[in-house]
Order: C-alpha cells, then sequence, then structure tokens
C-alpha cells in the first residue's frame, strides 16, 4: 500500500492580512447599523415621550386642581441655561402658581434612575431660584407610561406626585404623607 501524500498550502501574508480587512470592514458596517438602528429606536421613544407630554398637559391642570393645587399658568419643555452659575436643566412640563411649582417629569417607562435624575433637577431648579429671589415652593411630579409597582412606590416615598395612566385618562396619586418641596 502505497502513502498518499497531501500538500498543504499555508496561507501567506497578505492573504491573512487581506482576510484580516475584510473582517474588520464587516465589524465596521455592523456596528455603522446598530448604531443607526439606536439613532432610530431612541427617536422613536423621544417621539412617543413627545406624545405621553401632549395628551396628558391639557389635563394636569384640573387634575391638580381636584387635589387642591390650583396651577394657572402651564409650559411644555421649560430650559434653565445660566451659564454664569453653570445651571443647566429642561423640565418637561412646569405648572405654576404664585406660590408652587410643579416640575413634571414625563417618560414612556419610569424607572429609579428617572426618579433620582428628577431630584437633582430639582434641586438645581432650588439653587437658580435661590439666585434669583425666586421664593417660590417647588414640587415634583413623575409621569410614566410603564412602571412597575416598586418604581412608583419609590416616587411616593421620594415624596413626587405620580402621574400614570387609566383607560382613556390618567390617575395622579399623592405622595405619602406631605409632598417634598424644595
Amino acid at each position: 500500500m502505497e502513502a498518499v501524500q497531501t500538500r498543504v498550502e499555508h496561507p501567506n501574508f497578505e492573504t491573512v492580512w487581506a482576510a484580516l480587512q475584510e473582517v474588520a470592514e464587516q465589524q465596521r458596517e455592523t456596528d455603522r447599523q446598530i448604531k443607526d438602528f439606536n439613532k432610530r429606536f431612541g427617536e422613536f421613544t423621544n417621539r412617543f415621550g413627545e406624545v405621553v407630554e401632549h395628551m396628558i398637559a391639557p389635563n394636569l391642570q384640573e387634575k391638580f386642581r381636584e387635589l387642591g393645587l390650583d396651577f394657572p399658568k402651564t409650559n411644555s419643555n421649560s430650559i434653565v441655561s445660566d451659564v454664569d452659575n453653570q445651571i443647566f436643566l429642561e423640565v418637561d412640563i412646569t405648572l405654576e402658581n404664585g406660590d408652587k411649582a410643579m416640575l413634571v417629569e414625563v417618560k414612556t417607562k419610569l424607572t429609579i434612575e428617572d426618579i433620582k435624575e428628577h431630584e437633582k433637577r430639582l434641586e438645581k431648579m432650588r439653587t437658580y431660584a435661590n439666585l434669583h429671589g425666586d421664593k417660590r415652593a417647588f414640587l415634583g411630579a413623575m409621569a410614566g407610561v410603564v412602571m412597575t409597582p416598586n418604581v412608583k412606590n419609590y416616587a411616593l416615598e421620594q415624596g413626587f406626585y405620580v402621574i400614570e395612566p387609566s383607560g382613556e385618562t390618567f390617575n395622579i396619586t399623592p405622595p405619602q404623607g406631605k409632598p417634598k418641596e424644595w
């Protein structure tokens, strides 16, 4: 019986380099597609958040009035950009009267991190107001289309009003005890 010899071709540097370049290009294309998807998905969720804001904003004054809080003035997308004091913040919906202002953060899916961020936003607003002689009390509200009972309870425990959908309208749950004021 005769032994069969097989000849194995070893790739040279050029063929290995070309294969690596091709893999790198495929990875760049995959990364670009993922980045594009994430951008489009982010735009979609932002638009959905805007829809939610427009759904609840017109009725917020009436709903808070039912809770004994009268806010005759409503603003959407209020921005504070105080360059001199390095205070920057954006508020989805602001309800105001002469004594109080309610800062409402609207999220599609409310998380504990969102609540913590809103606390920071209210602290910044208090600092800004103090620097400008604004003595109003600031209250906070969290609006979410989707939230777990855990997240809702956390928001209430932090002194926030919680706004959530209920059928064709929405409900506002006041915080446990006295609402926190900033």
